[in-house]
């Protein structure tokens, strides 16, 4: 398992065109992978799961993930949140 934590500087958060880019994202890899937001736990490759975090920006993540690629998923991910989106 690797964990990585993140704090999501754009401005509207994980919702709608970045919680689009983040699953897709989280879908190139094998791993199983969540995203945490407080105390709630949703797999980072569900937009519901995503979009029900209700992530602003500001907000500090934690991306989780487990298999054979779990480093490389949550380092690609992290980069992402990291870029505001703009990819």
């Amino acid at each position: 398992m690797f964990v990585k934590d993140v704090t999501v500087e754009n401005q509207v958060g994980l919702h709608a065109r970045p919680a689009t880019f983040f699953i897709q994202k989280a879908n190139e890899f094998k791993s199983s992978i969540w995203v945490e937001k407080e105390e709630r736990r949703v797999n980072a490759k569900s937009l519901l799961g995503v979009l029900s975090l209700g992530i602003m920006g500001g907000t500090d993540i934690r991306i989780i993930a487990d298999g054979s690629d779990e480093e490389e998923a949550v380092e690609g991910l992290v980069a992402l949140v990291n870029s505001g989106f703009n990819d």
